[in-house]
């Protein structure tokens, strides 16, 4: 089937195809840790044409008391989901002025403003309470 070499040829093919599916498998696994590690550290929130925030309507993932992770959220009517961080303990969000809301609108990019800031201060929301 193969010319003389053959064998040789064979092992690297299959060889490279390893490697290949091991860096893509552990790529893969980076990328989800990233996610998880963004879902506990960001929410979504809604705004509006104008950049006000508006209420989002999230569902939890299961009915235990214990994982309160929100996995389903959705933007009612024509306002836009967009990722924030959450505040970290201690720190507050910004107050909700015109400069901070069109800020917010023009910091927006992908969908997300986490890594944003306003004044110093990070664009992030505070935590759902219960």
């Amino acid at each position: 089937m193969f010319p003389f070499g053959g064998q040789r040829r064979r092992r690297v093919v299959k060889l490279s195809i390893l490697i290949t599916s091991a860096a893509l498998g552990l790529s893969g696994a980076a990328g989800l840790a990233s996610a998880d590690t963004l879902d506990r550290n960001s929410t979504s929130i809604c705004l509006d044409g104008s950049g006000h925030q508006k209420s989002v309507q999230c569902r939890g993932q299961d009915a235990s008391r214990l994982n309160q992770q929100q996995d389903i959220c959705i933007c009612p009517g024509a306002t836009r989901q967009v990722t924030a961080p959450l505040c970290p303990p201690g720190v507050k969000p910004p107050p909700e002025s015109m400069d901070y809301v069109q800020a917010r609108l023009k910091a927006i990019s992908n969908g997300s403003v986490v890594g944003a800031t306003w004044r110093g201060q990070p664009m992030c929301v505070s935590p759902h309470s219960g």
